[in-house]
This record gives C-alpha cells, sequence and structure tokens, in this order.
C-alpha cells in the first residue's frame, strides 16, 4: 500500500515556517501603538543599541537561534515593520480582513525577495532602473553591516509605492547573507532581471490585446 502522508519538513522549511510565524509574531505586536514605537526605534541600528526591543524579541526567540547575525536580523526585520508607512499598514490590515491564504512553504522560491521587489518598483516607475540596479549591484559586494543602515529607508520608499515586501524572505536572506551571500545575492539578481522582463512582457501583450 502506498502511503499518501505529506513527506516531513526539511530543515529548510523548518526555517521558513519560524519566519513566517516570527513575521506573524510582530504584526500582531505592532497592534499596541506603544509596541509599534518601541520597536521602531531599532531601525538601522545595531542590536547592542536596541534598548527597548529586547522585552519583545528576547522572549521569542530561543537561545539556540540568537547566533549574531541570525539576532541582528530578527531584530532588524522587526523594527521594519514597526516603521512601515500608514498606507502599508492599512492595507495590510484590509488584507487580513479580508482572511488572505498565507503562501506555503514549499512555495518560498516563488515568492517576492528584494530583488524581485526593487524590480517591481522600477516597472511601477517609482525608482529610475539605473538607480535601481546600482543600489542592488552594491548591496551584493556588500556584508551585512552596510546593508542593516539601508534598509529603513529603502524598504520605506518600496512600502510608499505600494510595492511588496516579503518580510519573512527579507528575514531569511539577512540571516544567512553572511554565511551564503553569493547565493543570496544571485537570487536577488536574477530575480529583479525576470520580473523585469516579465512585466514588460505582460505590458506588452496588454497592449497587443
Amino acid at each position: 500500500m502506498t502511503s499518501t502522508a505529506a513527506p516531513p519538513p526539511t530543515g529548510k522549511q523548518k526555517r521558513i515556517e519560524r519566519c513566517d510565524a516570527f513575521v506573524g509574531y510582530v504584526l500582531g505586536l505592532c497592534r499596541d501603538k506603544k509596541a509599534q514605537a518601541d520597536l521602531r526605534t531599532g531601525l538601522g541600528l545595531p542590536v547592542e543599541r536596541c534598548h527597548y526591543l529586547h522585552r519583545y524579541l528576547v522572549p521569542w526567540l530561543p537561545p539556540e537561534r540568537l547566533a549574531v547575525d541570525v539576532r541582528r536580523a530578527h531584530y532588524a526585520v522587526a523594527a521594519l515593520i514597526a516603521g512601515r508607512p500608514r498606507s502599508a499598514r492599512d492595507a495590510h490590515a484590509a488584507a487580513a480582513a479580508a482572511g488572505p491564504a498565507a503562501p506555503a512553504a514549499q512555495e518560498w522560491w516563488k515568492r517576492p525577495n528584494l530583488g524581485g521587489s526593487l524590480a517591481h518598483a522600477v516597472n511601477k516607475q517609482a525608482l529610475k532602473p539605473a538607480s535601481a540596479e546600482g543600489d542592488l549591484h552594491l548591496m551584493t559586494r556588500q556584508s551585512s553591516d552596510a546593508i542593516h543602515p539601508r534598509l529603513p529607508s529603502l524598504t520605506r520608499h518600496l512600502l510608499t509605492s505600494s510595492v511588496t515586501v516579503d518580510w519573512a524572505v527579507l528575514l531569511e536572506d539577512l540571516a544567512w547573507w553572511n554565511y551564503d551571500r553569493d547565493r543570496i545575492a544571485t537570487r536577488w539578481l536574477e530575480s529583479y532581471f525576470r520580473t523585469r522582463t516579465f512585466d514588460d512582457l505582460d505590458d506588452e501583450a496588454k497592449e497587443t490585446n
């Protein structure tokens, strides 16, 4: 008899599920204005200067996940979520009220990374191609120490332009950036140019029709 049971989750899938769970936890925290304000104080700062974030994040993060880069990624993403512009918060609230389906962990690779989000911003004419590509190529050559301070202004610009930022994907990428930068950077670049090309083809098809 052939078993139809789903295969056990891989280590990668478990990390993905934890990233989604963490983002959900922070979004829940941000319903409280004081918690949101406290988390926002960590924007662009190293963990050592995020004094108001510890009370919310330390209890959630088990000790085995407190490696320096992993911890910093969680603190950074929590602050970025708290620092979203009002338009992005309102859009998320409306989507949550409509009961959107959560993306499947098995389809992680289909979800937008930072490269794809930059491409969408260019296609919406919210960013100039030269500026977006220059920023992207610069980040792919840098360590996470240089990337983290750039994220608050960059993600805020994307969100203000109604471009989606997948916080769980960004969290996973930041956590592993210094360990696996070449692979992650390649994925960002591929996603950027693929999104730019496919969106152009979709626009051409609509014009033809």
